[in-house]
């Protein structure tokens, strides 16, 4: 009974998900790559991550196997082959058919994208460099299905690897969709393993109306972290 309970919970789950980024997809046609702001996020998202995979010996990237989970896409396994991985490295799952079509369609041969749920990963233990989740985690309501993915990520994470993880660190009261995720909680979700963090994301409504007149204004609000939407950072497996 409590595993049929489980599957349903799960289940009921997906089909929010599935609601939520059905409305989500018409208000993503808003973040134009000519407005100022979402130019500014995403190049600071970049500069972190790559930040953060320098800091913790994960470059050069082309030989590292890298999997990110929710892949929608494709983008940052793109921006990965950008930086030096190899197509043939990447794999990606994401629950939306149509998301993965658009994914194989913008992306080289080589990337495997694939169709499923990230609390029930087919791959083996130990199969990956580099777990990425990018705006997972604030999606998925149910505690009991976060701890299920984060147990995946680590099972199929090798020992001297890292989860690369960005999200919303607060909630958003546009979107009822998404539930920010503090730090106690990504703790609790991963437990006795060493968490580096940093805030990151300018508020995005202010964002937008700033970076049309000053990205140096931007980047100087970015600076303060109660002024910060977002965390970014890793995660690295017990020893």
């Amino acid at each position: 009974m409590e595993r049929f309970l489980a599957e349903r919970i799960k289940r009921a789950e997906e089909a929010r998900i599935h609601e939520a980024y059905a409305r989500r997809a018409v208000a993503a046609q808003s973040y134009s790559w000519f407005d100022a702001g979402h130019i500014f996020m995403v190049q600071e998202i970049e500069q972190r991550m790559l930040g953060a995979l320098r800091r913790h010996d994960m470059v050069p990237l082309q030989s590292k196997k890298i999997l990110e989970i929710g892949c929608g896409n494709g983008y940052w396994l793109r921006e990965f082959i950008k930086w030096g991985a190899s197509p043939q490295n990447l794999t990606g799952i994401d629950l939306l058919a149509e998301r993965l079509a658009q994914a194989c369609r913008l992306s080289p041969p080589g990337v495997a994208f694939m169709t499923g749920n990230a609390a029930e990963l087919e791959f083996a233990d130990e199969s990956f460099d580099i777990v990425l989740q990018a705006t997972v985690f604030t999606s998925m309501l149910d505690f009991t299905l976060k701890q299920k993915v984060a147990a995946e990520m680590l099972r199929v994470l090798r020992p001297a690897g890292v989860v690369l993880w960005y999200d919303f660190r607060v909630n958003n009261p546009r979107n009822p969709d998404v539930r920010g995720i503090k730090r106690a909680e990504i703790e609790k979700l991963f437990p006795a393993c060493r968490i580096d963090l940093e805030t990151t994301t300018l508020l995005p409504p202010l964002l937008r109306s700033l970076a049309r007149y000053s990205w140096l204004g931007c980047y100087v609000l970015s600076t303060l972290p109660w002024m910060c939407t977002h965390y970014l950072g890793t995660i690295h497996k017990p020893q």
